[in-house]
């Protein structure tokens, strides 16, 4: 292990010299000749070098004194010598943070587990992350929501597994609980929900609620909109403030199978702060549970419109509407500027986070809600589209069955 930090720093030293050689000379240097074929090659290998590094070998020797290995030592200890065949190594991340969620992160998972299902070959996770990366906020949410639809997609198609290697948090705990078989290891592994540091719209006001005495903090029922029976679904804020728990992801996600079983479009009304944290609900099993309203929302096919989990866009969801009140965020401002600055200026940077992340426009402006709109319009707007959506068709992959987190 010494001697490969080694060659890696000796790599990691002559790199810098060769890339600014390279580039005072690159101006002289004739596309297909000789001396542009070598210019290329070393920049190859000087790109490899600082890949390889990672992080850098200060944070490589952070991790062996922890009594961990990084992410490449352990998939060589794990598989046959010289087979593994990485995949992108030439993407570019901002930085690494802690092996957070980055837009970048989640394209090469995506692109490995989309191959994966075109060759019947299982997908092996080695999982040591804090979730999402906050300071990209939606964006690092759209590609865990990216993954999770894969591992639905692939579950039944192939085997999934998860190795968790270290403590993970957030969207990092929810990709393992929907896969397969998830394995821990003893003493340094940890799954956590948040880190330590961390409308009547119905006709005639007619609905019929179902369960309405349990899991009061979701509400889900039938109603008729334009004359057609649908199937709404919201977080209720006056109760838990809407968090979801162990008890609302299984009553919500029984009650979209339902929908989904006999084509009933689904309308979701969305007001949540995320997972109820506490070690009570993670030792009840909260990730396993949650898993399942996320995997009935990411496999049903009826159409209709925790941002990730329920019914979002990058799940299917068809259309998808913001209010101006819309907060779109891995987390709220006060918690999220602790962890970044821990507590320098807060009241400052609280005041630039809401001005970035705590309104509909991040969202809106990567497309993952289709419109802005003002809540006196919301019936109208969902009738247009129920009507628009009646002869949706889409089918999920080829299977006997996926494999739902029961």
């Amino acid at each position: 292990m010494t001697s490969l930090v080694s060659r890696l720093l000796k790599k990691s030293v002559i790199s810098p010299v060769i890339q600014w050689q390279n580039q005072r000379a690159w101006c002289s240097v004739v596309a297909g000749s000789t001396e542009h074929t070598m210019h290329v090659r070393r920049r190859i290998e000087s790109t490899k070098a600082a890949a390889l590094l990672g992080g850098g070998v200060k944070r490589i020797e952070k991790q062996h004194k922890k009594g961990k290995l990084t992410a490449r030592e352990r998939i060589n200890l794990m598989m046959d010598p010289e087979s593994f065949v990485e995949y992108d190594m030439y993407l570019e991340h901002d930085c690494i943070f802690g092996g957070s969620l980055s837009m970048a992160h989640a394209k090469k998972i995506c692109k490995i587990m989309d191959q994966a299902m075109l060759v019947g070959a299982p997908v092996i996770g080695l999982n040591d992350s804090g979730g999402a990366r906050i300071q990209e906020g939606v964006a690092s949410l759209a590609g865990y929501a990216d993954i999770f639809q894969r591992n639905v997609n692939a579950s039944g198609v192939v085997p999934q597994i998860s190795l968790i290697m270290g403590p993970c948090a957030g969207g990092a705990v929810y990709s393992p609980a929907l896969t397969d078989f998830t394995f821990m290891v003893k003493d340094t592994s940890y799954l956590f929900i948040t880190g330590p540091d961390v409308v009547k719209v119905a006709d005639d006001m007619e609905f019929f609620e179902i369960m309405p005495n349990y899991a009061k903090n979701i509400v889900v029922g039938f109603s008729r909109m334009n004359g057609k029976t649908v199937g709404m679904v919201g977080n209720q804020p006056k109760v838990a403030a809407g968090c979801l728990d162990i008890n609302a992801s299984v009553k919500g996600a029984r009650f979209v199978r339902f929908c989904d079983a006999f084509n009933i479009p689904l309308v979701t009304f969305v007001d949540v702060p995320g997972f109820l944290p506490g070690t009570s609900q993670e030792y009840g099993g909260i990730i396993r549970h949650g898993a399942k309203l996320l995997f009935a929302y990411a496999e049903a096919t009826a159409y209709g419109g925790a941002y990730d989990v329920m019914s979002s866009k990058h799940l299917r969801g068809d259309t998808n509407y913001a209010w101006p009140t819309a907060e779109v965020a891995v987390m709220g401002a006060k918690g999220a500027v602790s962890i970044i600055f821990r507590g320098k200026n807060q009241a400052e940077n609280e005041a630039e986070y809401v001005e970035k992340f705590a309104n509909p426009f991040p969202a809106a402006v990567r497309g993952f809600v289709d419109d802005i709109i003002e809540p006196r319009t919301t019936r109208r707007k969902i009738c247009q589209d129920l009507e628009v959506l009646d002869s949706k068709s889409l089918k999920n992959p080829k299977k006997k069955h996926a494999n739902m987190p029961l």
